[in-house]
């Protein structure tokens, strides 16, 4: 079934539900848990977002993920394994409506996906200016395209995505040379 692509203004409950959410997870994973992470555009403060949170989990051992499937399972998720990128492991979680609510990041930590995702957001939220930018992208992309076309609202971000990723590991590395 298509997914409709909605944004909408930023919703302090989502930090709430990422909160509730991340506990409920740790508990799946049990011991092999280090930190959980609010990551995506809902835990960037000011900005338009689809409504979904997304979660990422670092681990001492990737492989023992796996083993708690079931578990997540239990907790509503589907499992995608790696899902395109190598060393992850993915959840996504959708209501009883069929709408998604959810998306679990997994890596052990020595990736540096880790690090990709904590500083792009880290840098939108210190620079709110870039982060407005964004905001301002995903609206456009949400009136040019239609309304389920996925993959055209994630190609249509990528450029912006990857030029702020880029600016972000540079002001990660000021940062560290303070």
């Amino acid at each position: 079934m298509p997914r409709k692509i909605e944004v909408f203004p930023h919703n302090p409950e989502w930090r709430k539900e990422f909160e509730s959410e991340s506990r409920r997870v740790a508990l799946a994973l049990g011991e092999i848990v280090v930190a959980i992470h609010h990551i995506g555009s809902t835990a960037i403060p000011n900005i338009y977002a689809k409504p979904v949170i997304d979660l990422l989990v670092e681990v001492k051992d990737i492989t023992r993920v796996d083993e708690c499937n079931s578990a997540m399972e239990a907790l509503g998720y589907e499992i995608m394994g790696e899902f395109g990128i190598p060393h992850r492991r993915y959840f996504r979680k959708d209501n009883k409506l069929g709408i998604r609510t959810h998306h679990v990041h997994t890596f052990e930590i020595t990736s540096p996906e880790i690090e990709r995702h904590l500083v792009f957001r880290d840098y939108m939220i210190a620079h709110p200016e870039n982060a407005q930018k964004y905001s301002e992208l995903k609206l456009k992309l949400i009136k040019q395209l239609h309304p389920d076309d996925i993959d055209g609202y994630m190609d249509g971000k990528d450029g912006f995505i990857k030029e702020m990723e880029k600016q972000a590991l540079e002001w990660r590395t000021l940062q560290k040379n303070k």
